[in-house]
């Protein structure tokens, strides 16, 4: 009978957020497939896990793919590691996961922490919809044509960014985008942890003063959506009151509407209020 092919989370800082069950599944399976087994050694020292390691990364994926996928259906378990956070995410094991998933493998997911989910949510920016970009390429005309892609974009955007590549990275992204609100996180979980809240264009001038350090998670505003100049007050107040039934608070509602449409906050607000009664009241 075939094994199974454990995709397991791990710390992207501090080694407490393992979770017992994580580590449960590390103690239990034959032998754990790690992108870099020094760094994956460390993990299962601090909490004495003894098990065989097979180094399997970008370079090496092919040769190795094959040689896991041959002892996963001999029988073994396997759990995939990556050096932080979730395997799989601008990550090579999604190439194990795929060739598993075509070979009738089981694949098992044991969740952990994720950089790019964890800096969306201290962001302070919208997480309503978001829409993960991962890695923009070293090329300098594909990065481009990346974000002129994503330039009309009204989703919340997330980047992975290398620190000597920031500086040429932010200046790229204020040119695309213009001047957006983002705010940059690096070394998340970690004893020096910093969540910079501020636009594009600061960003460059900071950072130009202050070289990065570290590994960046860039969370950055979303196009503002193409507003709606053809719908009349009388109109908007209505859309307003629908979204409002659907289960938007009256304050967020008018505030999108306003934004959509270019009616003022404040009037439609106090236009829906009049219409819905003293049971929609709301502070602004």
């Amino acid at each position: 009978m075939a094994g199974k092919l454990y995709v397991v989370g791990t710390p992207i800082g501090n080694l407490g957020d393992l979770s017992p069950r994580a580590a449960e599944t590390l103690r239990a399976v034959d032998f754990i497939a790690a992108e870099d087994t020094r760094v994956t050694l460390k993990l299962l020292n601090r909490f004495e896990i003894k098990k065989p390691m097979v180094s399997y990364y970008e370079h090496n994926l092919r040769e190795r793919g094959q040689m896991i996928l041959t002892r996963i259906l001999d029988g073994e378990d396997c759990a995939i590691v990556t050096d932080a956070g979730m395997p799989c995410i601008s990550d090579p094991g999604e190439d194990l996961v795929r060739l598993c998933a075509e070979n009738g493998v089981e694949t098992v997911v044991v969740p952990g922490p994720s950089a790019a989910v964890a800096a969306l949510a201290v962001s302070g920016l919208s997480t309503a919809r978001f829409s993960f970009e991962g890695f923009l390429s070293v090329k300098r005309s594909s990065r481009m044509e990346h974000l002129e892609q994503a330039r009309t974009q009204t989703a919340t955007m997330i980047f992975y960014e290398a620190p000597h590549k920031l500086c040429a990275t932010l200046r790229d992204m204020l040119s695309a985008f213009g001047d957006r609100r983002v705010t940059l996180a690096r070394e998340l979980t970690k004893l020096h942890e910093q969540v910079h809240r501020t636009t594009l264009a600061q960003a460059v001038q900071y950072y130009e003063e202050n070289p990065p350090r570290g590994e960046f998670v860039l969370i950055v505003e979303g196009a503002r959506p193409a507003r709606d100049e053809a719908a009349g007050f009388d109109e908007a107040v209505g859309m307003l009151l629908e979204r409002a039934r659907q289960g938007a608070p009256l304050s967020q509602a008018a505030r999108d509407i306003a934004k959509q449409t270019g009616h003022p906050k404040g009037a439609l607000y106090k236009a829906a209020l009049k219409q819905r009664g003293p049971a929609g009241d709301e502070d602004l």
